[in-house]
C-alpha cells in the first residue's frame, strides 16, 4: 500500500496491532515481534518511496507504573520512536 501511495504520503502515523481475530485487535508494542506488522517492512516501503515527512510513533502503553492519559504513555511512545529511528538508520546504512 505505501509504496502504491508514492509521491502522497505527507505523514507517517506508524503503529503495530496485535489481532485477536479478523474484526478485534489492540495496540501493540512497535517492536514487529509484539504485533502483526513487520515494522522493517513498513519504514523500508517509506524508505524506498523516499518520504521524508515526520514520523510519529502510535499510542504508547502505560509501562514502568507511568501516570498519564490511557493511550499517551511517553515512555512507551519513546522507545518506539527510538526503535523506528533505529530501523531507519539500519535501511540508509544497508543501502549505500
Amino acid at each position: 500500500m505505501i509504496r502504491s501511495l508514492n509521491g502522497r504520503i505527507h505523514f507517517a502515523h506508524v503503529r503495530n496491532l496485535k489481532f485477536n481475530s479478523p474484526t478485534d485487535f489492540e495496540e501493540a508494542a512497535h517492536l514487529s515481534s509484539d504485533g502483526d506488522f513487520d515494522m522493517y517492512e513498513i519504514r523500508k516501503a517509506l524508505y524506498d518511496i523516499g518520504f521524508d515527512g515526520p514520523v510519529r510513533p502510535d499510542h504508547g502503553r502505560m509501562i514502568w507504573d507511568e501516570v498519564a492519559m490511557p493511550g499517551y504513555g511517553l515512555y512507551d511512545r519513546a522507545l518506539g520512536a527510538a526503535y523506528l529511528n533505529g530501523l531507519w538508520e539500519a535501511i540508509e546504512k544497508s543501502s549505500r
